[in-house]
């Protein structure tokens, strides 16, 4: 099982691009701070390279930026590649299934953003239900 679930902070805007076949995606860069203080008193920080592929990709370059919060659900997928000077590279990316959007920076960024903050969802109206009528268990076919 190859199952990762991050909650941190976005480091830079996310960047949009799109592959030689025109699919999108989108690569972001995620500061997650450890549980623990170290030997100074200080908490450590990781710092993750997230993909995001197609719609989450594009959903995440139009509506994120610098400093919002996120939750991601991934897999961890390890790469390599031949840098210029001939050396072998290695790289270690989240690949992104699902991000929420928990909070923007701070409570006083723009309107764009706000609207996506949890808190600031309007609250769901309560249905109105037509009325149920009775039925006959003798009626029914099973």
């Amino acid at each position: 099982m190859n199952k990762v679930i991050l909650i941190g902070r976005l480091t830079k805007d996310p960047e949009l691009s799109t592959t030689a076949s025109g699919i999108s995606v989108c690569r972001l860069s995620l500061a997650v701070s450890r549980r623990f203080k170290n030997a100074d008193g200080e908490r450590e920080t990781d710092f993750f390279n997230i993909v995001a592929w197609r719609d989450l990709g594009e959903t995440c370059h139009r509506f994120l930026k610098k400093g919002n919060q996120v939750a991601i659900v991934g897999s961890i997928q390890n790469r390599s590649y031949d840098a210029a000077d001939g050396s072998k590279r290695y790289v270690t990316d989240i690949v992104a299934e699902e991000i929420d959007f928990i909070s923007p920076k701070n409570s006083s960024d723009s309107e764009e953003n706000s609207a996506y903050a949890p808190s600031q969802e309007p609250k769901a109206q309560p249905k109105q239900t037509a009325e149920l009528e009775e039925i006959d268990d003798d009626s029914l076919p099973f």
